[in-house]
């Protein structure tokens, strides 16, 4: 009897730890801290990167369902020989260094790069219901783990977003950019960015997921957003109005309009599920 109890307490301990560790990492994104390696750039340099093998593969496996508004990535269909383009496109972009270019070159780098590293995380832990999943029994997902060697610097993902992306630029587009593998994360892109289109795919990206129900939806009077708002709410103006302000922006009439007069109650929701078809 005291060994059942003893296992069932056990049971009930590790179920609280998981439970404990859901709630943190959900309820609060990492802040957004300059990793102080990378606050350098050449804005002289005209010298671009080319990002032709990621294009090959977004070609190949990003199917684009404009029933649902929702980009897949039909990881299953990925062949052995595209798994290698994928590696060696990653490992092309880590023997640069990317402070050696323009900070608009730069940009893109860290966008593209962050999003092939999430899809190679996935193909390397392929078949999995959902990225969260991943990065260990107490872990909540793999943006703790070192994926990414760069001029000697052992880089996560949270080090790619929240130490080099959010602190350098500053835009809260970015959250439209890096892709999660998830249901509930805006589109991964079907263009691999460059200097060059960065500003147009973030705009786009910006309207595309304002204006879908995973983004921003009304239940009635009240209105439920995308975790993400809730998660990353510095980045929007820190409170709701900000927000709301920030939502308009991109807006189409219908939507803006229910904005314009929302003076209620905000969720927020997210779907975990892995984004394959």
């Amino acid at each position: 009897m005291r060994v059942a109890t003893s296992k069932l307490l056990t049971n009930l301990f590790f179920a609280a730890m998981v439970a404990v560790g859901f709630s943190s990492t959900t309820s609060a994104a990492p802040g957004s801290e300059l990793l102080d390696f990378w606050d350098e750039s050449d804005d002289e340099n005209t010298a671009t990167i080319d990002h032709n093998q990621w294009q090959q593969i977004l070609d190949k496996y990003l199917i684009s369902d404009h029933e649902s508004g929702i980009n897949r990535f039909d990881y299953k269909a990925v062949s052995k020989e595209d798994t290698k383009l994928l590696k060696d496109y990653i490992g092309g972009l880590e023997k640069l260094d990317p402070r050696d270019y323009s900070l608009a070159e730069q940009k893109a780098y860290w966008i593209n790069i962050y999003n092939a590293l999430t899809v190679e995380v996935i193909l390397d832990n392929y078949p999995v219901s959902s990225i969260t999943k991943l990065g260990g029994f107490f872990a909540f997902g793999p943006w703790d783990q070192e994926v990414s060697t760069i001029q000697g610097e052992d880089l996560t993902l949270n080090n790619i977003e929240h130490g080099i992306l959010r602190p350098i630029w500053q835009d809260n587009r970015i959250h439209y950019a890096v892709n999660c593998a998830s249901m509930g994360c805006p589109n991964l892109a079907g263009t691999a960015y460059t200097a060059e289109n960065t500003e147009e795919i973030l705009e786009q990206a910006a309207k595309d997921y304002v204006n879908h129900e995973r983004g921003v939806t009304f239940e009635g009077k009240k209105l439920k957003v995308s975790s993400i708002y809730h998660w990353y709410k510095v980045d929007f103006g820190d409170n709701n109005d900000s927000l709301v302000e920030h939502l308009k922006q991109y807006a189409e009439p219908e939507l803006k309009a229910k904005l314009e007069g929302f003076d209620g109650k905000l969720t927020h929701d997210y779907d975990w599920k892995l984004n394959q078809p």
